[in-house]
């Protein structure tokens, strides 16, 4: 399963080279997106389970480009 930048760009001089400035990876962007769906739900207590959630909705995204 591949996870590239969710914004990429080339570095725009030697320093930011050097530094990896990747940013957001692709996983992490699917994860928020996924969470919105969730955040708002008064009936859940636990945020921990909603990033886990989200985490592995993004891991099924991230499989799913793969096919």
């Amino acid at each position: 399963m591949k996870n590239p930048p969710a914004f990429p760009r080339k570095p725009l001089n030697k320093l930011e080279e050097e530094m990896e400035c990747g940013g957001m990876t692709l996983r992490d962007y699917f994860a928020a997106k996924a969470m919105q769906t969730l955040i708002g739900d008064t009936t859940i207590n636990s945020y921990d389970k909603i990033a886990v959630w989200a985490y592995e909705q993004a891991d099924h995204m991230l499989k799913a480009r793969d096919q």
